[in-house]
């Protein structure tokens, strides 16, 4: 039975918590924290863990195996290196931390101890329908990818939402599954302002991403999160011989007062919560972590950093990364 303990009692970390105790077999939570310590102890009663007074406690803990982290982003970094410190899993949601610099520092960090124990939550390469269209592209029955259209449209947004979110929440999923999908990184990025949102409330929205890849690929990348219809996400893949696309999510039509309609998901929780159960389940089963890496949640902080510049001054921006440690080396199946 592995024992986790839960860093963030927010929504996403009661959510996990659920999914841990209640769909996940093979696992117990045994230790909660969130600084706020009575939404902390909400949670823990539902398990019966112990409550602890802080994220470090939770990762010091001996009925601690492996921890998942759903707090703030800037603390991502202390609770990432002190579980790796202490040598136990940890499955960190995104993004790994808030900075590039802060990223690297947790490869280096995690190539010294000599063993992978990181993993981001990066669910997108978890759902049934992405893992289609990846298989149909590995297969090579349609021939190369030449280029990928994408759209990632939310209904709205919370209210501290900030511009520079339309990247860093949002396209970012964007930004890893393509190279997690074409298993190449991503070498340049432009950012494009088309006519404003009026429903957009001091956000830039919608934008459009062009994300140039080593293999000489190009995708578009729209970002809408304002759209008001629904939770709309779209993926096509032409390629020398044919394209393969994501089909819309629904299992239903319904016909009413002369019109055909189909349900629209409310939002990310909807669309993606049978993905989120495949990304515990996998991770909870594995001796080593091998979904997206501490390379992987690097490279998404970098091209990230590149896109917001290039949100604010309209140019493309080309992008560098450090060199990859061998613990990471794509054969071993961090990208691919």
């Amino acid at each position: 039975m592995m024992r986790v303990g839960v860093v963030g009692a927010g929504m996403i970390g009661r959510d996990h918590v659920r999914r841990l105790t209640s769909v996940i077999s093979g696992v117990t939570v045994t230790a909660v924290a969130d600084v706020d310590t009575g939404a902390a102890a909400r949670v823990a009663a539902t398990t019966g863990a112990a409550v602890h007074p802080d994220g470090l406690a939770v990762v010091a803990a001996e009925d601690v195996d492996a921890v998942v982290v759903c707090s703030w982003g800037d603390t991502h970094e202390t609770y990432v290196l002190a579980a790796v410190t202490a040598g136990k899993p940890v499955f960190c949601e995104k993004p790994l931390a808030t900075s590039p610099e802060a990223c690297l520092r947790i490869v280096e960090a995690e190539v010294a101890h000599g063993r992978r124990l990181v993993q981001v939550g990066y669910m997108r390469r978890y759902d049934t329908a992405y893992r289609a269209l990846k298989n149909v592209l590995d297969s090579g029955t349609i021939g190369a990818p030449l280029m990928m259209h994408c759209a990632h449209r939310n209904a709205g947004v919370p209210a501290f939402y900030q511009p520079e979110n339309t990247i860093t929440d949002t396209a970012v999923h964007e930004i890893d599954m393509v190279r997690w999908m074409f298993g190449t990184e991503i070498t340049a990025v432009r950012v494009l302002r088309p006519r404003p949102s009026r429903n957009a409330g001091g956000i830039t929205d919608p934008v459009l991403l062009v994300l140039e890849l080593a293999n000489e690929m190009l995708v578009d990348v729209e970002i809408s999160v304002n759209a008001r219809y629904g939770y709309d996400i779209r993926g096509e893949i032409l390629c020398e011989n044919g394209t393969v696309a994501l089909a819309d999510q629904n299992p239903i039509t319904v016909r009413r007062e002369g019109h055909l309609t189909s349900p629209v998901p409310a939002d990310w929780r909807e669309r993606f919560s049978a993905a989120y159960d495949v990304e515990l389940r996998e991770w909870a089963a594995a001796a080593v972590p091998d979904g997206p890496s501490a390379w992987d949640g690097y490279a998404a902080a970098v091209v990230s950093d590149a896109a917001v510049q290039s949100l604010r001054s309209e140019e493309r921006v080309e992008i560098t990364l450090a060199n990859r440690p061998e613990l990471y080396d794509p054969t071993s199946g961090d990208l691919d």
